[in-house]
This record gives structure tokens, C-alpha cells and sequence, in this order.
């Protein structure tokens, strides 16, 4: 599966979600840092989950990008 990650750069540092795996996050000091931290706990996440015989979320989120002129 393939889910789609939200990264805000914050003042010193990184985080991460995904929404579609509400309490999934991970935080950073670098973005590549970020990035592998993430996709760890994606596999934690989903792990736990099939551990406790949950339902796997489908990834059902998308982005796009809105250009918006300024003046």
C-alpha cells in the first residue's frame, strides 16, 4: 500500500503524519531523518494493527497544489 505523508517544517525541526493512519507521526531534527523515521512507523503502525486484529486503513488520501496569485 502506499499512504500519503503530510511534512511541516517547523523552526528546528520536522514532523509527519498520515492521515489515514490517525496516530501515525514521527519527528525529526533533518528531513532526511524524518523520512526513514516515518516509514518506521508506518510499519510499526500497521504491524500493531494486524497484531490486535484491526482493519488496515485504506490509503484514501490525496494533495494536491493551489496556485493563488498575491498582489
Amino acid at each position: 500500500m502506499r499512504y500519503m505523508i503530510v511534512i511541516e517544517e517547523g523552526e528546528t525541526s520536522f514532523g509527519a503524519y498520515i492521515p489515514d493512519l490517525p496516530g501515525c507521526v514521527a519527528v525529526a531534527e533533518t528531513e532526511a531523518e524524518l523520512r526513514q523515521l516515518i516509514e518506521e512507523a508506518i510499519e510499526f503502525h500497521l504491524e500493531d494493527l494486524r497484531g490486535t486484529d484491526a482493519e488496515i486503513p485504506k490509503p484514501l488520501s490525496r494533495s494536491e497544489y493551489i496556485e493563488v496569485l498575491t498582489a
